[in-house]
């Protein structure tokens, strides 16, 4: 069942050469604007009661004009938006926070905006000042406060009850490590009891970490709607894009969409994950030795080129990575060669999927000169048949002494 439904959203923005220009126009008056900005082109998504979706998007992708227009902030050009559900939302620090009053006083004026009741807010105030954790601060001006303190004390009266959606703005991105931990502990109890999450962030861990669907804006529009992995992927090749580098996507059988990108003087001919034995194993044990193989086609001379591998979980988060700069093994290719490259190790890796992402480039990060990067080159699955059990994405037996102390 959908709890928003944006059907058809457009949002332009229009200056005038004379300000009575613009009123005439709010009285029907057909007067063409000087000039029109157009940030939302007929948008259309549902999200599902419950989900976790993510927005990403390159800055004035239409990101904040879209979470303004659902929150009522903003009124669209065209087309609607249909929430069903009480809304929570931390778009901006400072939520409209007043510098010279109190934490208290804010938190005060905030939730009755949010049509929070007298006595509720003070029910719910001990828990918001607990979770805030600001101290003695809470009764300071907020002008006093740090951009950090801030978004405590927005994210904590946000949250003091659970909504049916919650929407966060980059605002996390500004706080400590150990607030940004407890606030992203109490957004997954919240999805666990149904609320629905739309974040925007440009940190792809958060995103994958916490969302089961992104949606990635470009120049007004939804350009692709999916695994977080994925999309995530194509937002990262948009990026580099921009240094003069195409931009390919295949679907793979499974379903899931591979991204390549790089300015193709060299390309990746073959990826194959081998055991001791030399054959190409998409099941591997913890532990298992195994060998990454790596076929890259040159097609133009070059000063140098660097090929690396990026272990992924299932979430698309990174596991672990290196390449042949930092390993010392750097060559000067020719056009026409085709050149080997095995990387041995030990599958020191918990129980799960597992993707490699590789790259070939010049320095010591593809950023420097892409010749080709490719996400989820090659997919296996890690099994534990022997080892004894334990949780995590790394395997790291421990020596173990117990003795009786006195």
């Amino acid at each position: 069942m959908s709890v928003l439904r944006v059907e058809g959203l457009s949002k332009s923005f229009r200056s005038y050469r004379h300000e009575w220009h613009r009123i005439a126009g709010w009285f029907g008056l057909n007067i063409a604007p000087a000039k029109e900005v157009h940030v939302l082109r007929g948008l259309d998504f549902s999200v599902e009661r419950g989900s976790a979706v993510g927005i990403v998007g390159e800055n004035g992708a239409g990101k904040s004009t879209l979470l303004k227009i659902i929150t009522g902030t903003l009124q669209p050009t065209a087309g609607s938006v249909h929430i069903d559900g009480r809304v929570a939302a931390i778009l901006e620090l400072g939520m409209g926070f007043n510098g010279d009053l109190t934490g208290r006083e804010n938190v005060v004026n905030t939730a009755s905006m949010m049509g929070i009741g007298s006595d509720e807010i003070s029910a719910l105030m001990p828990g918001i000042e607990e979770f805030a954790g600001i101290n003695a601060y809470f009764e300071q001006p907020m002008r006093t406060y740090s951009s950090g303190m801030q978004m405590r004390v927005a994210f904590a009266v946000a949250t003091a009850r659970r909504p049916e959606i919650l929407i966060v703005d980059e605002a996390l991105s500004v706080g400590d490590a150990y607030f940004q931990h407890k606030s992203f502990s109490r957004i997954r109890e919240f999805q666990k009891q149904g609320t629905t999450l739309l974040l925007v962030s440009h940190d792809r861990a958060s995103i994958v970490s916490l969302c089961d669907r992104v949606l990635l804006l470009s120049d007004g529009k939804v350009l692709m709607d999916g695994h977080p992995q994925d999309v995530m992927d194509l937002y990262n090749a948009l990026i580099a894009r921009k240094e003069g580098y195409e931009v390919k996507q295949v679907v793979l059988p499974g379903g899931r969409t591979q991204t390549t990108s790089g300015t193709g003087e060299a390309s990746i001919a073959a990826v194959e994950l081998l055991n001791a034995a030399g054959e190409r194993i998409e099941t591997v044990s913890v532990g298992e030795p195994v060998t990454l193989r790596v076929m890259a086609d040159i097609h133009q001379d070059l000063p140098e080129m660097v090929v690396g591998y990026m272990i992924r979980d299932r979430l698309g988060q990174p596991i672990f990575g290196t390449n042949t700069f930092h390993l010392q093994r750097i060559l000067a290719p020719h056009k026409g060669e085709r050149i080997q490259y095995s990387f041995s190790f030990p599958a020191n890796l918990g129980i799960g999927n597992y993707s490699l992402a590789i790259s070939l480039h010049k320095g010591d990060e593809h950023v420097a000169g892409n010749y080709e990067w490719r996400d989820l080159a090659y997919v296996f699955t890690v099994v534990n048949p022997a080892h004894s059990p334990f949780v995590g994405t790394a395997w790291l037996p421990p020596e173990l002494e117990v003795s009786r102390a006195g």
